[in-house]
């Protein structure tokens, strides 16, 4: 009479077994795993991989095993070449020196790379077979479009960063340099491209590429470094690509947060342009230095009230500056005062010497005697709390390292 009550028992840890090693597909997922010994290889060898960082205790890692098999077993039927897509895995216990090179904070996590350079932008789309296959075949999209006739440049998108490179030939190592670059930096900018005689007006000292910024007005810039050096070719594109003051979204909200560092943010009415200009034309001349240390923003007041009711502003109080540490937020004084030299760096300053925090809790500093010191420490017993810290990844789809003693 005990059997039956077994048997369930028992086909429920097969199942288990099954989906957790993903052996429902056996002998066709191409799953490679990464160790210290074969990882430079396979992912620089690699046009497109993605690597799921795993660690088997995390049933989100377990969830998604049998599911990242199958759209590697669908894209391999696609893109049959192993050079051109390949589906890896970490298993991060094992190999944590690989997990801390390259920041894993949450499990699982699916990091791109091309030609071995992991992209900053993971996938965080759907867990499903069909969107992971999806994603990946928006990956194998050729990012550069071809210019048949010069004419078309006269109908570029000006809102949008474009790169435009001029060559003799396809099948040449400046172009090859040009696809690398292009692919890397596809979500940043919109890469286009002219061969032959098309291109021949523009190729007065060879192979030429230049970079036409967003506005009607804004002179174009040339490339004036070796096309056969990658590394040379991809800084001086990344540079003009990704912008020093970036729009967050929330879209791009959690992979911003995730960078670590705290944000120096404009919140300003979208059509208000001229206040962006200057914040920009301010962080370039005062704080180009502390790039790495803290991230550029900009927000629309209207899609961000929440952050700005948070540090009790609203949209008409905009242009607004703040900082979110991840712990607090502090606020510019005036907006008006960011021209005045030294002023927004001494703000960011003041974050890092831990001054902006000590104030926030205990009131102005002895050495100041700055009027309303009575109404800052009122102010100081009720620091606001980080706002931005919200958008950090979602606990239902991972697990955080700080959790694994929770388990």
């Amino acid at each position: 009479m005990k059997l039956p009550q077994i048997l369930p028992s028992l086909e429920g840890s097969l199942f288990t077994i099954l989906l957790v090693t993903g052996l429902s597909t056996p002998g066709q997922a191409e799953i490679t795993s990464l160790d210290t010994g074969n990882i430079e290889d396979i992912l620089n060898n690699a046009g497109v991989a993605l690597v799921n960082f795993y660690a088997d205790w995390c049933r989100f890692s377990q969830m998604l095993h049998p599911i990242f098999e199958e759209a590697s077993n669908i894209v391999r039927e696609e893109f049959p070449d192993v050079t051109q897509v390949v589906f890896a895995r970490v298993d991060c216990d094992q190999h944590s020196d690989i997990a801390q090179r390259y920041r894993i904070s949450k499990y699982p996590t699916l990091k791109l790379f091309r030609n071995g350079m992991m992209m900053k932008r993971e996938y965080r789309g759907q867990r499903s077979v069909t969107a992971i296959a999806d994603f990946i075949r928006q990956q194998k999209i050729d990012p550069i479009k071809e210019i048949l006739s010069l004419e078309e440049l006269n109908t570029v998108d000006r809102s949008k960063r474009n790169v435009i490179g001029y060559f003799e030939q396809k099948d040449s190592d400046n172009y090859h340099t040009f696809e690398k670059v292009a692919n890397i930096l596809r979500d940043d900018c919109v890469f286009l491209a002219a061969f032959g005689d098309v291109s021949q007006t523009e190729r007065f000292s060879g192979d030429n590429v230049i970079y036409k910024p967003v506005g009607d007005t804004v002179p174009d810039m040339v490339y004036l470094g070796s096309l056969t050096n990658f590394d040379l070719t991809y800084a001086w594109a990344q540079d003009k690509c990704v912008p020093l003051v970036r729009e967050i979204t929330f879209e791009n909200g959690e992979e911003l947060t995730e960078e670590g560092i705290p944000f120096l943010i404009l919140f300003h009415v979208q059509e208000d342009t001229e206040s962006l200009e200057k914040f920009q034309h301010e962080v370039a001349r005062q704080l180009i230095s502390e790039k790495g240390s803290i991230n550029f923003l900009h927000a629309d007041c209207d899609k961000f009230r929440h952050p700005l009711l948070h540090i009790q502003k609203t949209p008409a109080d905009c242009p607004v500056i703040a900082i979110d540490s991840f712990r607090h937020m502090y606020v510019f004084p005036e907006f008006r005062d960011i021209e005045v030299p030294g002023k927004l760096r001494q703000f960011v300053l003041d974050l890092h010497s831990g001054k902006l925090h000590r104030e926030f809790h205990h009131g102005p500093d002895p050495t100041d005697s700055t009027p309303g010191q009575e109404d800052v420490a009122e102010m100081a017993s009720n620091p606001p709390e980080s706002s931005f810290q919200k958008l950090a990844p979602s606990e239902t789809r991972y697990t955080l390292l700080r959790d694994r003693d929770e388990l």
